[in-house]
């Protein structure tokens, strides 16, 4: 596949079904919004309910014509190789090479109960390295590594695919292992300025050290997006999604870390009954009540996001730029909410930097 596609604003993307749904058909309306207003890409999240990623994908794909579609993310140990393979090089065709794979790690918890082994770094190195090869068509046989041991595994030998892979992430040791081997990187809602510098400078150390040029890997900024939003929307789209990232341990901890904000706020945090009595995932099944209590736990300091009218959210991206982003994905709002942002965005937009930009995210 050798089309290019360059829209109105490469640099920016967007979440399709941001969070938790229960009507995952709303993409195609959203996704249409976007690529009419100029937006380089679609990520879409994975949840093991209404959210099955090469299903979104494939839809996407066939509403479309020139924005980029990826996962961000999904995971390596989920699906067999040669079934992510041809999930990669299905989507990369029905889209006309618009598809980008994105990979996350996921909770160490989930893989316990789910009976799968961790993605280590190791593994992790090994599944990219082995994309790309059943991508340039391929045969293996033989196989023999920390994926395990298989016999054969190829696609066909006339397939000959070109897909971006991105990581989903946002620990130190992670991003820097991105900057060794992946072609963009995801970063996290609600990193604040000097996070998202620090993450971006860990990335260009791992290219760095495996030799290659700074700024082979794009350094996407994920940012939480709510313009002129009555009370109850800002709970959701702010409060309820922080509150969620706060809850699963492990992952809200280094979300603290890196952002160097107290831990025992967040102790106090996961242990207050107005946390504990939701029952479950805030984003998913806490009322609007009930995210109004959640409130009053976390500082002002903890919501690093673009909030306000148009002009102070679109000045909220460009901050991100100034701290070393390549791109902004924004989340929370959908196209039709962020319209207005963009029209402020377009008259303070460092446009020089980005001439020659294409949607390819990665």
């Amino acid at each position: 596949m050798t089309e290019t596609y360059t829209s109105r604003f490469p640099e920016l993307g967007f979440y399709g079904l941001p969070g938790h749904t229960r009507t995952p058909r709303d993409v195609l309306r959203q996704v249409q919004d976007a690529e009419a207003l100029g937006i380089g890409n679609v990520m879409i999240s994975e949840r093991a309910d209404y959210k099955e990623i090469a299903a979104i994908c494939g839809a996407c794909a066939a509403v479309t014509e020139s924005i980029y579609i990826g996962t961000s993310g999904t995971n390596l140990n989920t699906r067999h190789p040669v079934i992510t393979a041809s999930m990669g090089s299905t989507l990369n065709r029905l889209s006309n090479g618009r598809f980008a794979l994105g990979l996350a790690k996921g909770s160490a918890m989930r893989w316990k109960v789910w009976g799968l082994p961790h993605p280590t770094y190791e593994r992790e190195a090994e599944f990219v390295a082995l994309m790309r090869r059943l991508w340039r068509g391929e045969a293996i046989t033989g196989y023999k590594g920390v994926l395990g041991e298989y016999g054969h595994l190829s696609l066909a030998p006339y397939v000959n695919e070109d897909i971006p892979v991105l990581y989903v992430g946002f620990g130190p040791k992670s991003l820097e292992h991105a900057g060794r081997i992946y072609d963009g990187a995801h970063l996290h809602t609600f990193m604040s300025d000097q996070a998202l510098t620090r993450a971006v400078e860990q990335i260009r150390a791992g290219e760095a050290e495996a030799g290659r040029p700074a700024g082979t890997v794009k350094s996407w900024s994920v940012l939480a997006t709510a313009c002129d939003v009555p009370e109850a929307v800002y709970l959701k789209y702010i409060i309820a999604r922080l509150a969620t990232y706060l809850q699963i341990p492990g992952y809200g901890d280094m979300l603290v870390a890196i952002n160097g904000w107290d831990p025992e706020i967040l102790r106090r945090f996961r242990t207050d009954k107005a946390v504990t009595s939701v029952g479950g995932l805030i984003d998913s099944v806490a009322t609007t009540a009930q995210m109004a209590a959640v409130e009053k736990l976390i500082p002002e300091s903890w919501r690093p996001a673009a909030v306000g009218n148009a002009r102070q959210c679109a000045e909220r991206w460009v901050d991100q730029f100034n701290a070393g982003a390549d791109g902004i994905i924004i989340h929370a709002s959908t196209p039709a909410e962020f319209e207005p942002v963009l029209r402020e965005y377009e008259k303070i937009r460092p446009a020089e930097r980005f001439e020659g930009r294409t949607n390819r995210p990665g």
